[in-house]
């Protein structure tokens, strides 16, 4: 059986490592791979892979995961970059101590890595991009840098959507569209739509600017009628605890009955307790997946675009979509949803059942053939292959 070994340079429980959780899990508890989980830090996600029987090891070094965040200064890049070409070496030797066919990336920095532990345990590396490859996110020469190293050193990608796959290289190089699968379970009941005075409004997502909470607390505070509660679900990663100290101030001076819960770990509970689930980031989301977390949940949904939430909610049919960073449009569908509860119950039965096209075990399964093809060619370029997508509607 193929043994992938995936590669992530942080442990902290942002959206692209739970995705991961998912995959790998889904993975192993299938039996599709033999799969193995470095981290280069220790984290709660440590704990939360073991506890679902993944084999995983944190290799610790001079390595600190925000050098290399946006708007670093050079020396500070060129010293993250060295850190992760020294871990990458001493990757190399665990990838081929645990007998690993294919080495798979999960950011950016873990392909500077990985670039490196592949070559020595001599197997191939896989990119799985969880963001968009774009300038608007990364900055121009970052953006050219890692296009070009995705070029050199991978042989394949796994996209989180079209919006991330329409941003990358591919050239070459296989490609898989693999949307970032929920585990469903069962449909829990969950309390009916609220009056419009009794709403309850959730965001759920890390508190940073292109996540776009303070839109959300000025579109709230010019609607007609404004929620009875809302709640702002998510922690401070990577030096962005002023945006949440704006954050607080801004809810103070709208007077807006917001609640700050920080990071938690599993957010069903309140989502099954919430009317109206708004995404509302100002760039173009590479996926969205607490968009299908909330369909799931019987949450009526507003989501911003453009990005992957236009490949997730059909607008009018289950759910709703607005400009992102339009606060206007954001108030007008706030309004349309506040003001109309029986929209908000058809809008979420229909969004309940959109949700099931986002199995965490089709994208398992689909990806697992996707790598056991790439390591069964032990690295080779192969012929050129159009781009493929997971069946996901």
């Amino acid at each position: 059986m193929t043994k992938a070994l995936f590669l992530a340079h942080t442990a902290a429980p942002s959206g692209a490592e739970l995705a991961t959780l998912r995959l790998v899990a889904a993975l192993h508890d299938q039996g599709l791979l033999d799969v193995g989980m470095v981290y280069t830090e220790d984290g709660p996600m440590v704990e939360r892979m073991r506890a679902r029987g993944v084999e995983t090891r944190v290799l610790r070094g001079r390595f600190d995961s925000r050098a290399m965040t946006i708007g670093a200064g050079p020396l500070r890049l060129v010293a993250g970059f060295l850190g992760l070409l020294r871990l990458g070496w001493a990757l190399g030797a665990t990838a081929r101590e645990l007998g690993a066919n294919i080495v798979v990336a999960e950011s950016s920095k873990a392909l500077v890595m990985g670039a490196v532990a592949a070559r020595r345990a001599r197997v191939p590396l896989v990119w799985q991009v969880h963001d968009r490859l774009a300038v608007d996110y990364f900055g121009r020469l970052p953006t050219l840098v890692l296009r070009l190293l995705g070029r050199l050193v991978s042989r394949g990608y796994l996209a989180n959507s079209r919006t991330t796959l329409s941003t990358l290289p591919v050239g070459r190089r296989r490609a898989l569209v693999a949307y970032p699968g929920v585990e469903l379970g069962t449909d829990a009941p969950r309390p009916g739509q609220r009056p419009p005075a009794d709403t309850v409004v959730t965001v759920v997502g890390r508190l940073a600017p292109w996540k776009g909470q303070d839109v959300l607390l000025r579109a709230v505070a010019a609607a007609k009628v404004r929620p009875r509660q809302v709640f702002l679900i998510g922690g401070t990663f990577f030096d962005e605890e002023p945006y949440r100290a704006e954050l607080e101030r801004l809810a103070r001076d709208l007077a807006l009955p917001v609640t700050f819960t920080g990071h938690v770990d599993d957010p069903t509970e309140f989502l099954r307790d919430t009317d109206i689930l708004v995404h509302s980031s100002v760039l173009p989301e590479p996926f969205g997946q607490v968009v299908v977390e909330g369909m799931h949940a019987g949450c009526a949904v507003i989501a911003a675009v453009p990005g992957g939430p236009a490949e997730i909610v059909e607008p009018g049919v289950n759910g709703l979509l607005v400009d992102g960073g339009n606060q206007d449009q954001l108030t007008a569908a706030l309004d349309t949803l506040i003001g109309d509860a029986a929209l908000r119950t058809r809008l979420a039965a229909a969004a309940r059942l959109r949700a099931k096209d986002f199995d965490i075990t089709e994208t398992a399964r689909t990806v697992a053939a996707f790598l056991n093809d790439i390591a069964q060619r032990n690295g080779a370029a192969g012929t050129p292959h159009s781009p493929e997508r997971a069946p996901h509607g």
